[in-house]
């Protein structure tokens, strides 16, 4: 808890949708420090926005674990190819795919890409999303609130929806939410928005799809030092990230990962419907 960084960070910004190499201090994705049980042995799972932050400590995780992964990530090849080498240093494969997740043909496609590969989809993890910080309603253009909805949520249903088929009983859905979901960040609208309608979505998947024993959670992170935030917020807000929370800091994408293991895992066979938050001390609802 006292061993990771904390504000005021160096001044930095990046162009959307930012790297990880270069942010300073670098993310921890548990590259060095996360060990593996074989908890998820022998598990396919897709991950989407893989490359990088919450999505590539994850995908380490899950290798480490036992599972082969698939990363659905932009554009950020060299991030993407970095997580490949530590999946693949965990002994397990990893399967990368590229593409716009605005589009419904390429979230047709990252699925059945992945079951050619692997054969089926044993976790489902929706984690790629999309923000812009604006001060005012009157600065947010309509094609980018648009954009915001097709990425964030949108997406999430037509993954689901593609993945159904290919998923048995005992598979587990997770989506990533955000603490923004019951307390909005209005300078964050649009994203506050779909992490709200993501939550709403999970917690009704979770229902329709019990008869079937499949499971759906989401995680709420607060704030997490991820490329997300270095590229879609001002200077002075990404120098003091993570700072009024009650641990005085951002959380690093590793302390995220572990709740994602255990619900993919079996141990978590009678979890479902539910909302996790990992916030540093910010309470959800």
């Amino acid at each position: 808890m006292t061993d990771y960084p904390k504000p005021p960070f160096p001044k930095q910004q990046q162009p959307v949708p930012g790297s990880q190499r270069k942010m300073d201090p670098y993310p921890d994705c548990g590259e060095q420090s996360y060990k593996g049980s074989g908890r998820l042995e022998g598990k396919i799972a897709l991950i989407t926005g893989g490359d990088s932050g919450i999505g590539r400590a994850v995908a380490i995780a899950f290798a480490r674990e036992g599972a082969d992964v698939a990363v659905a990530y932009l554009d950020e090849q060299e991030d993407a190819e970095e997580t490949a080498r530590w999946v693949e240093q965990a002994g397990r494969q990893c399967l990368l795919l590229p593409g716009d997740l605005a589009h419904k043909v390429h979230c047709q496609a990252l699925v059945e890409k992945t079951v050619e590969r692997f054969g089926r989809i044993d976790v489902l993890v929706n984690n790629a999303a999309f923000q812009m910080t604006h001060d005012t309603l009157e600065d947010i253009p309509d094609e980018e609130w648009v954009m915001t909805f097709d990425v964030n949520i949108t997406a999430i249903f037509r993954i689901c929806q593609a993945a159904l088929k290919h998923m048995q009983p005992g598979s587990s859905i997770i989506n990533t939410s955000s603490v923004n979901s019951d307390m909005p960040n209005p300078t964050l609208l649009a994203y506050a928005t779909t992490k709200g309608a993501i939550a709403n979505f999970t917690a009704g998947l979770a229902q329709m799809l019990g008869p079937k024993n499949i499971r759906v959670n989401s995680v709420a992170p607060g704030p997490i030092w991820t490329p997300l935030i270095v590229s879609t917020m001002p200077e002075d807000t990404v120098r003091n990230f993570g700072g009024n929370t009650p641990l005085g800091r951002p959380g690093q994408p590793v302390e995220v990962a572990p709740i994602y293991v255990l619900l993919a895992s079996d141990e978590a066979s009678y979890i479902t419907g539910q909302r996790f938050g990992v916030t540093g001390g910010k309470p959800i609802l």
